[in-house]
């Protein structure tokens, strides 16, 4: 039986290089890569890494763009990153995150205290950039 009940199925991201893209989400966050193979191979446009059982999050190269015509304009959007994606851990995830990316010296904004989401409003969240600019929030609801 198919579950239909709407959710997030995944989102793009555009990135100079996919392959560090997907290390960098797996490193800092441990979603795992899904496809690198194939698209070392050229078998697939682009990989993804998953961040739930029911999310991802698509790599697409720059190189891309041309083939994006699905609608109007949507070619010129390689190179714009989404505002950012969020993502929740548990409380000791958001501090470990937070640890491994000072570690690395990737820049992490102050934290914020109940901001809201998609769970209501989350005890701690912060900010910092992928390699390619797109901004992620990571949050903690308890």
């Amino acid at each position: 039986m198919a579950d239909n009940t709407a959710r997030l199925d995944h989102v793009v991201l555009w990135v100079r290089d996919p392959v560090a893209a997907a290390g960098f989400y797996e490193r800092n966050l441990g979603f795992e890569p899904l496809r690198l193979a194939e698209y070392a191979a050229g078998t697939v446009g682009f990989p993804s890494v998953r961040v739930d059982d029911a999310t991802i999050l698509d790599l697409a190269p720059h190189s891309m763009a041309a083939r994006m015509r699905v609608l109007p304009g949507a070619d010129a959007a390689a190179g714009h990153p989404v505002n950012h994606i969020c993502v929740s851990l548990s409380a000791s995830g958001f501090d470990a995150l937070r640890a491994r990316l000072r570690e690395q010296s990737v820049p992490v904004s102050e934290l914020s205290y109940d901001s809201y989401g998609a769970r209501g409003p989350a005890r701690r969240s912060f900010y910092f950039a992928d390699p390619d600019g797109n901004i992620v929030e990571a949050r903690h609801y308890a």
